[in-house]
C-alpha cells in the first residue's frame, strides 16, 4: 500500500514537472507587435542549427577527402563563406516552419539590412574576386605579382584579400576587387626565370663592337645570370647625345632582380672606364642673341 502511494506521488510530481516545462516552453518573447518567438521556437532553431552544422561538417569531410592538400585548403575557404548562406536559408525556413512571421522580420530589419548592404558592397566585391582567383588560379602562393605599380611575392590568398611581401620585407595587403579593376602582371606564372635588362648610352664615335663585348662580359661574369638563354645586346637607338644599348639577360629570382642589375651596372661602369668608353651626359648648345640699341 505504501509502495502504491509512493508511485502515485512520483507520477504526480513528474506530471507537475512536465506541465511546468510546457508552460515555460510556451512563453513568448515579443519583438514589436508583429514578431513573437516562444522559448520552444528558440530551442527548435538552436537544434536545427546544431544539426545543420554536423551535416555540413560531414559533407565537407566527404567532398575534400580525396582532394590534394592545396585544393582542399582553397575549397575550405570557399565553403566557409557559402556556409553562412546555407545557415541563413535554413534559419528562414525554420522560422517559417515554427510559425514566425518572416515577412515581419524582414520589414523590421529593412533599414538595417539596407545599411549593412551598402557598407558591405566592397566586401562582397572582394569575396567574388577571391572566388574567381581561386577558381581560375591566375595567382598562386609564391608568385611574384605587380599590381597598380606595387610588386610583391604572394604569401597568402584569402577570399577578401591577398597578402604579399615586398622586396623591402613590408607586408602588402591587396583587396581582391583590385584584380577586376586593374591589370595584373604575374612575373612568374610561366616559370621562375625572367628576362631582365639594363640600358646604357655611350658617346658618339665609340667602338660599338667593343661596347657589345664589354656588356656581354658584365652579364656573363655575374653569378645570378644564367647561361641559357645567353645574354644579348640590342642596339636600340641613335639618341640625341648617345648611342643607346640594352643588355638583356635571364635570372632565376626576379623578385630580387634589382640587386644583380645593380651589380651589372657597377661592372659596366668599371669596364667602360678601363677601356676608355665614355658615357655621355645630355648637352645643349645655347645661342645668346644680343640686341644692339
Amino acid at each position: 500500500m505504501i509502495q502504491d502511494f509512493s508511485d502515485i506521488e512520483d507520477t504526480i510530481t513528474e506530471s507537475s514537472i512536465w506541465e511546468n516545462t510546457k508552460v515555460f516552453m510556451s512563453k513568448h518573447v515579443d519583438f514589436g507587435k508583429d514578431i513573437s518567438i516562444s522559448i520552444f521556437d528558440i530551442v527548435v532553431v538552436i537544434t536545427v542549427i546544431f544539426i545543420t552544422t554536423i551535416i555540413l561538417r560531414l559533407v565537407l569531410r566527404i567532398i575534400t577527402r580525396n582532394l590534394p592538400t592545396v585544393d582542399k585548403g582553397k575549397f575550405n575557404v570557399v565553403f566557409g563563406y557559402f556556409r553562412w548562406l546555407i545557415y541563413l536559408v535554413i534559419l528562414l525556413v525554420t522560422f517559417h516552419t515554427v510559425g514566425i512571421n518572416v515577412t515581419a522580420v524582414f520589414a523590421a530589419s529593412a533599414a538595417l539590412l539596407i545599411g549593412i548592404g551598402l557598407a558591405l558592397q566592397t566586401l562582397f566585391q572582394d569575396i567574388i574576386s577571391g572566388v574567381f582567383i581561386l577558381i581560375d588560379q591566375s595567382v598562386h602562393v609564391g608568385d611574384i605579382i605587380e599590381l597598380d605599380g606595387k610588386v610583391g611575392r604572394v604569401e597568402e590568398i584569402k577570399l577578401r584579400t591577398t597578402r604579399a611581401v615586398t622586396i623591402d620585407n613590408k607586408v602588402l595587403v591587396i583587396p581582391n576587387h583590385l584584380y577586376l579593376e586593374n591589370s595584373l602582371y604575374n612575373w612568374t606564372q610561366n616559370g621562375t626565370t625572367t628576362r631582365e635588362s639594363v640600358s646604357v648610352g655611350v658617346a658618339y664615335g665609340s667602338d660599338v663592337q667593343l661596347v657589345k663585348k664589354l656588356l656581354l662580359q658584365a652579364a656573363s661574369t655575374n653569378s645570378d645570370v644564367i647561361s641559357s638563354p645567353e645574354p644579348t645586346v640590342i642596339f636600340t637607338n641613335f639618341g640625341d647625345s648617345s648611342l643607346d644599348f640594352k643588355l638583356v639577360f635571364t635570372i632565376n629570382d626576379s623578385f630580387k632582380a634589382q640587386f644583380p642589375k645593380s651589380d651589372i651596372r657597377f661592372e659596366i661602369d668599371r669596364l667602360f672606364r678601363e677601356h676608355n668608353v665614355s658615357i655621355p651626359f645630355p648637352q645643349r648648345d645655347i645661342h645668346i642673341i644680343q640686341k644692339l640699341d
